[in-house]
């Protein structure tokens, strides 16, 4: 035998593609956890450009001498529109979304309740709006809409009560459009909020970062799902807020 067939068949050059195949597979696993980590960072990056850069910030307020049921109206310091009488003993915080399905079923039975119990002062209500449910719609409804959330907020905070009620009774299928622009303002509009500027507010999506920013800190926080509930920071479940508000 030759020593050039030696060579063809000697060990080496037989084991040579089974190693060809390894060093293939390895940089193939490489450039997976490569592209990976770049989208983790990615991912990262993008989550702090939104809080680094959250937009304008809701102007909010309302003096207690401005309305009958001497209300006060505020944006706490964690982004929630605050809505109560300062004398207020307790207070009620909503996590929800208005894309949310399980949100206008508790709006519809228990917001006349907690609407009434600001109005008499025995607690201050804090909604607090995220958009976490634009997936649920080809438009990005949840984050338009609670835009306008802002924008009602911003324009009569008192009024805000009734423009949430209207909206979850206005509320679009999942899976859809969602509400346009201008559908959101034609609704504004039978809650009471007809001026020029909420509308453009509205179009502009002026709170449209900060919407994004809180979302993120909500979703964080270790919220998962939409409506949450907590009485004076306490997490309760939602169908207990009549018998929490009585105690």
């Amino acid at each position: 035998m030759s020593a050039q067939k030696k060579r063809k068949n000697s060990p080496s050059s037989m084991h040579q593609p089974d190693r060809t195949r390894r060093i293939l597979v390895q940089l193939a696993v490489a450039a997976v956890l490569v592209g990976l980590i770049a989208a983790i960072g990615i991912n990262i990056a993008m989550k702090k450009a939104a809080r680094d850069d959250p937009g304008p910030t809701p102007a909010i307020a309302a003096a207690p001498e401005s309305n009958p049921n001497g209300l006060a109206a505020t944006l706490t310091d964690t982004g929630t529109i605050r809505i109560g009488r300062p004398s207020a003993a307790r207070t009620v915080r909503l996590v929800a979304d208005l894309q949310c399905p399980a949100c206008r079923q508790f709006e519809a039975a228990y917001g006349p309740l907690l609407t009434t119990a600001v109005n008499a002062g025995t607690v201050a209500a804090e909604y607090d709006i995220i958009a976490f449910l634009d997936h649920a719609s080809s438009t990005e409804y949840s984050t338009r809409a609670a835009n306008a959330s802002f924008c009602a907020a911003s324009a009569d905070p008192i009024a805000y009560p009734g423009w949430l009620k209207t909206m979850f009774e206005h509320q679009p299928p999942e899976g859809g459009d969602g509400l346009s622009d201008s559908t959101l303002v034609e609704v504004a509009k039978g809650a009471g909020y007809t001026d020029p500027g909420f509308a453009q507010c509205v179009t502009d999506r002026t709170y449209a970062k900060f919407v994004r920013s809180r979302t993120l800190d909500v979703l964080d926080s270790g919220i998962q799902s939409t409506p949450s509930a907590f009485l004076d920071g306490n997490p309760i479940e939602p169908g207990e807020l009549p018998e929490a508000l009585e105690s």
